[in-house]
């Protein structure tokens, strides 16, 4: 009998698990495949051209950028870890990830997940510190704060990676070895357990809520006394300027906590397993494919940085 059948898993170790992925015959897998497919290329090569852009052009090489590229670099890595299998998965029949496979998959999207959130509550700080004290700001971030934010950042990531992991990964899977998800996350891998998980389901909301909760916390401050500088101005342009740039950090921001919130840190939030898979569609695809965007069309320095760029190539 085929291990992916319906008999109870207890009997044998677990050596793989089975990604079941969205409903739908072939017409609609070669659908998503294509939709997929898309959306990664154009998020992949978005990332890639903003790291490869704040890299190359010296005008570029201020705090706000180099956080922005550690962002695109995030992205790209979060992308990578999904979406090369959900794509495969759409393809052939098989859709299996071994044991070690998962828990791979879980702890860099995991780790990846959360030093976004970090990283974009650093932004923030970044424009509080540029904007409401300027004078300050090259001593404040200068680039060994800087690199220490970023890894402070990763460091939580980490920790955070290491404590979900452990968690999950302890618990006896027996019931089956099907997961109703397209990668492997908490909420689909705690159905499959045959011990309670109520532990679990707590160390998950705490953690998560405290680390969404508190970094959401220090973009609103950051955001508010931003607001209040900008509003106190007396120059137009300048005000339209910073607007800009920080509306385009507060849409990105808006988006990825929106839906992370109500994914983790609200028990009983999504409803049903095919509402979370497209919530989970939303920030693990669509917002690192708007991210490039939304840094790039809503920012005069990259913009221009992308014309010199062109305009070199097109030199040589």
């Amino acid at each position: 009998m085929s291990p992916h059948g319906n008999r109870n898993l207890s009997e044998m170790p677990l050596q793989e698990f089975v990604l079941d992925g969205f409903e739908g015959g072939p017409q609609t897998q070669a659908l998503l495949f294509a939709l997929f497919l898309a959306l990664y290329m154009v998020a992949v090569l978005g990332n890639l051209t903003m790291i490869v852009v704040i890299t190359l052009d010296a005008r570029l090489h201020s705090p706000m950028y180099f956080f922005l590229k550690n962002l695109s670099f995030v992205d790209l890595c979060y992308l990578s870890v999904i979406y090369p299998k959900a794509l495969a998965n759409t393809t052939f029949s098989s859709k299996v990830i071994t044991f070690e496979g998962c828990i791979i998959q879980f702890f860099f999207f995991s780790l990846m997940g959360t030093t976004e959130a970090f990283l974009l509550a650093v932004m923030a700080y970044d424009r509080f510190v540029a904007i409401c004290s300027p004078l300050c700001y090259p001593i404040s971030m200068r680039p060994s704060v800087c690199a220490r934010l970023v890894l402070g950042s990763y460091c939580g990531g980490c920790l955070n990676s290491i404590l979900q992991t452990s968690f999950t990964f302890s618990l006896p899977f027996c019931s089956s070895n099907h997961i109703d998800h397209f990668f492997c996350d908490v909420p689909p891998l705690l159905k499959l357990a045959c011990a309670d998980t109520t532990i679990n389901e707590l160390v998950m909301f705490a953690i998560c809520g405290l680390i969404i909760v508190g970094t959401t916390l220090v973009v609103l401050i950051s955001y508010g006394y931003i607001t209040g500088t900008i509003l106190r101005m007396h120059s137009g342009g300048g005000r339209h300027k910073l607007f800009s740039t920080c509306g385009s950090h507060m849409t990105a921001v808006s988006l990825f906590y929106g839906t992370l919130f109500v994914m983790y840190a609200q028990p009983g939030a999504v409803q049903s397993m095919e509402q979370g898979k497209v919530v989970s569609v939303f920030y693990t695809l669509v917002i690192p494919m708007l991210n490039p965007l939304i840094y790039s069309l809503r920012n005069k320095d990259v913009k221009d940085a992308l014309r010199r760029l062109g305009q070199k190539h097109t030199a040589t």
